[in-house]
């Protein structure tokens, strides 16, 4: 089950805002871009949207690509109650993530989401 739409980041000018101004956090297999979205930016909605890029360096393989992408956002959904609202964020992924699984891709993300302070930790 994907994300639901106003949790997604679609248009190219956001991923492109998201990198130009957010910042950046990495860790041993991903790499976030997170904007707070001001008024100009929001469009009525302050949800938080993901955007995930993964590039080929990571696998030639599309099924590979796709089984991470799967994975990260079905992560993002466990973790979604937790965030604040109204953020911008992109995930990359580095190719070294081709040996995680599901449980390395939560408890990474979530440690990025507290560094970055989009979630509020311990």
């Amino acid at each position: 089950m994907g994300l639901p739409s106003r949790h997604r980041l679609k248009r190219r000018w956001d991923f492109q805002s998201v990198y130009q101004q957010g910042i950046r956090r990495s860790s041993l297999n991903l790499i976030i871009r997170a904007l707070p979205m001001t008024e100009n930016t929001a469009n009525l909605t302050m949800d938080t949207k993901i955007g995930i890029s993964i590039s080929r360096k990571v696998s030639k393989k599309a099924v590979v690509r796709n089984r991470i992408k799967r994975q990260i956002r079905s992560a993002f959904r466990e973790l979604l109650p937790k965030i604040s609202s109204g953020w911008l964020i992109v995930v990359i992924v580095k190719p070294s993530a081709q040996e995680c699984n599901y449980e390395h891709f939560l408890r990474e993300l979530e440690q990025l989401f507290i560094r970055a302070e989009i979630i509020h930790g311990h």
